[in-house]
């Protein structure tokens, strides 16, 4: 028993060196941690069927009390016997593949056990086909209470079965003297190496496991922090600017050597190897870029003659190229490329594939966004419609009564009713605007306002100067003030004061309008903003359309608030954030003409 302890563990060894080696391979990983399909079913039983064919072959043959030698067995004398591993092999393929995959496995090493021969070989292929069988099914069984095959668990099964085969032996083979000497000899050599080879092939695959479960993890972390930093560019479009900060960001994240970014027309931006002749503004120098505009397939390339670069020079010696699709259709290309045909391994691959999916998907948000601003453009543009005709026809005939009486006064609203139309037309072509022309079109309506009424109110401005180049969407402060002019002070015998306040706290814009006026209902206040109100007067949709405007452009990082009393006033604050992280703004140096 104890010569024979050493060359067990031998035998051991050479299966779990094997098991190794597998674990290397790719396709033996997904096999084993893929929910198994029938073809995949197939090939994990030829795989555990070899290995206990293997098994066979490299045992160790017992005649009577005497232990052969450690050589390639291919046939036997037929009052020996085997020591063998096979039990290890079969009991892992059922514990990880089900009961087809024990059933399978056992068959073909019980079958291949039976052929070589020995007074043992029919008990030694009965009992690992029920090996199979009983590790198919209890493997299958903890599946489905949801727990995992622990090594822990894996041992048990790997020994008891292996005793269960000592009992076999027992029973079937004849003479049964030579069953039991048999037993004996071999009995706990080969239980307890059995227990040890299944435990240390458990714990390869659970190694493995894990290394495959850590770089999913790292990959999607890492995914995650390329989304993070290039969503504030994807929101702006397929732009040079936006393109250029994407790929550098994607050359400083991946192990690529150089990364560019296409439309369906040109090279929008490429960044790393090959700059001097892959330049923006130009149309795409490689034949690979082209196919993928043409086909919408991803395609790899792993020589220079697949880039098809029309530089004879070119650095570049493997690349992937993918699609980037706004609904279904082709805009443009994200292209990863190396140096070294090597660094365009699988991890690379996959994590440039899911990255060309969530481009694609980022660039479809942002044309939504973009279709919403326009659509928000539209509302206002019709909002604006609907008020300037009445202001424009009250304040011609104001300006008309002083050509009489003050030309020069009158001149002076002339140039102020040009300025405040000059601002809404500039303003409604800007997504963002500074607030000092927002300031000045508020002051040029006040000036019309205040000669119509000249005692009506007073208005004070308490502005901090650094934030008057400050962006701003048009068309947020005067509707307010025109409103508290309108609504907070009718037939008012005393007069109204507005205080304009406008600071910066914590990274936000604070607007704030505040008026002594007659103040709003309570039941208005709670649905001003968030819907249009019924009223004689008005219906709220200044406010609705500022609130709204905000969501839209700012993401729902800014706000807008409304306090009130009856008779004592009210109060409008409107936050905007001082950042553009996260607000859909475009190049700022194109946001304002004028």
């Amino acid at each position: 028993m104890l010569n024979l302890a050493p060359l067990m563990l031998e035998k051991v060894g050479i299966i779990v060196i094997v098991a190794f080696l597998l674990a290397q391979m790719r396709s033996f990983r997904q096999v084993i941690q893929n929910k198994h399909s029938t073809n995949e079913k197939v090939m994990l039983i030829l795989l555990f069927g070899t290995f206990g064919i293997i098994s066979n072959y490299t045992g160790i043959e017992v005649h009577h009390h005497t232990i052969g030698r450690a050589e390639w067995l291919s046939e036997m004398d037929q009052e020996s016997a085997l020591a063998n591993t096979r039990v290890m092999g079969i009991v892992i393929g059922g514990l990880l593949g089900g009961p087809a995959v024990g059933i399978g496995a056992g068959l073909i090493a019980g079958i291949h056990r039976y052929t070589l021969g020995g007074f043992t070989a029919l008990s030694c292929a009965l009992s690992t086909i029920l090996a199979g069988i009983v590790a198919g099914y209890f493997g299958k069984k903890r599946k489905q209470k949801g727990k995992q095959i622990t090594p822990a668990f894996t041992v048990i099964m790997g020994m008891v079965l292996e005793a269960v085969q000592m009992l076999i032996i027992l029973v079937t083979a004849k003479p049964f003297s030579h069953a039991w000497e048999l037993v004996q000899l071999i009995g706990f050599p080969m239980i307890f190496g059995n227990g040890l080879g299944t435990l240390l092939f458990m714990l390869i695959i659970q190694i493995m496991k894990r290394d495959e479960e850590r770089a999913r993890a790292n990959q999607t972390n890492q995914a995650f922090l390329i989304a993070d930093q290039t969503l504030p560019y994807f929101r702006q479009g397929l732009t040079i600017h936006s393109c250029k900060e994407i790929s550098e960001i994607m050359l400083e994240l991946t192990n690529a050597d150089a990364v560019s970014i296409t439309d369906d027309q040109q090279v929008l931006a490429h960044v790393g190897a090959a700059s001097d002749h892959h330049v923006p503004n130009t149309k795409p120098e490689t034949g690979l870029t082209k196919r993928v505009l043409d086909s919408g397939k991803i395609s790899i390339a792993r020589t220079k003659q697949e880039i098809s670069c029309i530089h004879s020079q070119c650095p570049l010696e493997a690349a992937i190229v993918l699609p980037l699709k706004v609904k279904k259709k082709i805009v443009g290309t994200f292209k990863m490329y190396y140096t070294e045909p090597e660094k365009l391994d699988k991890v690379q691959q996959e994590l440039a594939e899911g990255l060309a999916n969530l481009f694609s998907t980022q660039l479809e948000l942002a044309e939504a966004e973009r279709q919403t601003k326009l659509l928000k453009d539209a509302e206002i543009k019709a909002l604006q419609a609907q008020i300037h005709p009445h202001f424009l026809f009250n304040s011609l005939n104001t300006i008309s009564a002083l050509c009489r009486t003050d030309a020069d006064k009158a001149r002076k609203l002339l140039l102020e009713l040009s300025s405040f139309f000059r601002g809404n037309l500039q303003g409604a072509r800007q997504m963002l605007i500074p607030l000092e022309k927002e300031l000045a079109n508020v002051k040029a309506y006040l000036s019309l306002e205040q000669t119509r009424f000249p005692d009506k109110y007073t208005i004070d401005f308490q502005i901090e100067p650094e934030l008057k180049k400050v962006l701003i969407p048009p068309f947020i402060l005067q509707p307010l003030v025109e409103n508290a002019i309108h609504y907070g002070f009718p037939r008012s015998k005393s007069q109204g004061q507005i205080i304009v306040t406008i600071f910066s706290k914590k990274n936000l814009l604070q607007i704030i309008v505040a008026d002594n006026g007659k103040g709003i209902p309570e039941g208005q206040i709670e649905v001003l903003g968030h819907q249009v109100v019924d009223s004689k007067k008005g219906n709220g949709t200044a406010i609705f359309n500022i609130s709204e405007r905000l969501k839209g452009i700012y993401n729902g990082q800014a706000s807008l608030t409304l306090k009130s009393k009856v008779n004592r006033g009210a109060t409008i604050t409107i936050s905007i954030p001082l950042d553009s992280k996260g607000v859909f703004d475009q190049d700022v140096e194109g946001l304002y003409i004028g």
